[in-house]
């Protein structure tokens, strides 16, 4: 049986670990290299790095971080944030990310997903997919850090991203994204009974039960989270303690 994964999810933002709302009122949070640090020795599973404001500002991955980052990241590391092409990707997987993580560029051009995974292998293809629930409660497919409608459909664009050689999904709720009030199980489980790759579920973990609600109602592979690890006194070690209670096939 596959075991639950455990995500923390870091964001990074200029020269340094920022945390939101909303995709939105940004708070500093420290640095990456401590974060990675500190992630080493609390039994994490994978961790998620985003640089939000490489695609926003229109610029390429910053590959010399990343390489001092995995220098001292003892976890798989999935990275994200302005990957245009496959040699970006190429680039990435070479300074030591494990997986690579697409959005913007991959809704402009979709051919980057299966020119990724022709390459390199599905397996560290990561199709991330940030959604608006408008007050109509129509979902649709936000591009450059939330800022930009795509009008496209999740869980259409999930089964696309998927059909075209994406090994995994990482769904964010950007109405949930650090409002400590649960997961959007809706969006999650609709995405993943549309695909048959392993979706992770993203944005408004505030407890440990909150994770264990979205994993049994939305049947998704992995959790990430971010707020709920930088402002709270909940690490993810203790977050697999709780799941492994509540009959869940975690790595402890």
């Amino acid at each position: 049986m596959v075991k639950i994964r455990v995500m923390p999810t870091l964001l990074h933002r200029d020269m340094g670990l920022v945390k939101g709302e909303r995709f939105d009122s940004w708070r500093r949070t420290g640095s990456a290299l401590q974060a990675i640090k500190v992630y080493n020795m609390r039994g994490v599973d994978e961790l998620v790095f985003m640089d939000i404001t490489a695609s926003p500002d229109g610029r390429p991955p910053d590959f010399d971080l990343i390489d001092d980052l995995a220098d001292e990241c003892f976890m798989p590391m999935t990275v994200g944030g302005g990957v245009r092409d496959a040699e970006d990707i190429g680039r990435l997987l070479g300074v030591g990310a494990d997986k690579v993580s697409l959005n913007s560029h991959a809704l402009a051009n979709p051919d980057i997903i299966a020119e990724g995974a022709r390459t390199f292998g599905s397996q560290c293809i990561v199709l991330s997919i940030d959604v608006l629930r408008g007050p109509d409660g129509r979902l649709e497919v936000m591009s450059h850090g939330g800022k930009r409608p795509t009008g496209k459909d999740p869980v259409e664009w999930a089964k696309r991203g998927a059909d075209l050689g994406a090994g995994e999904i990482l769904l964010t709720s950007i109405d949930r994204d650090g409002t400590f009030q649960g997961y959007d199980i809706a969006l999650a489980k609709a995405v993943a009974a549309a695909v048959d790759v392993p979706v992770i579920a993203s944005g408004g973990a505030g407890d440990y039960a909150h994770m264990a609600d979205v994993l049994r109602q939305a049947d998704v592979a992995a959790v990430a989270a971010a707020s709920i690890f930088h402002f709270t006194e909940k690490t993810p070690a203790e977050a697999k303690k709780y799941l492994k209670k509540e009959g869940f096939n975690v790595r402890i």
